[in-house]
């Protein structure tokens, strides 16, 4: 059974940072693609980051310097490292897995990926 469990998240002022991680399991952590989603309240959910299995990265602009996402296959573990955080970047967060292991896309995990609960992340100004 694939599972797919969220910490770190919390509240923040603006300016300052966290680091989501996220442990998987029941599944072959390191052939798939691995991403974070978000979603705030009365707003689409988006793709924030995605890792491929070779470790290339790809982000969405709105996080584009500020984040970075990593993957330590060793331990199942994904991860967001969040810097410069924003009020409106404050959402639930999602960790996403692709269920099979073919190409990385924000489109095909939005549609397709397996999800986390989330953990949710306020930032105030």
């Amino acid at each position: 059974q694939v599972q797919l469990v969220e910490s770190g998240g919390g509240s923040v002022q603006a300016g300052g940072s966290l680091r989501l991680s996220c442990a998987a399991s029941g599944y072959t952590f390191s052939t798939r693609c691995m991403a974070w989603f978000r979603q705030a309240p009365e707003k689409e959910r988006e793709g924030v980051a995605f890792i491929a299995r070779d470790s290339s990265t790809s982000y969405a602009d709105s996080v584009k310097g500020r984040f970075t996402i990593s993957r330590d296959n060793a331990k199942n573990s994904l991860y967001l490292q969040m810097n410069s955080l924003k009020p409106e970047d404050t959402a639930m967060y999602y960790c996403v897995a692709d269920p099979s292991a073919v190409y990385c896309s924000f489109a095909r995990l939005g549609q397709f990926g397996w999800r986390g609960q989330g953990t949710q992340v306020t930032v105030s100004s």
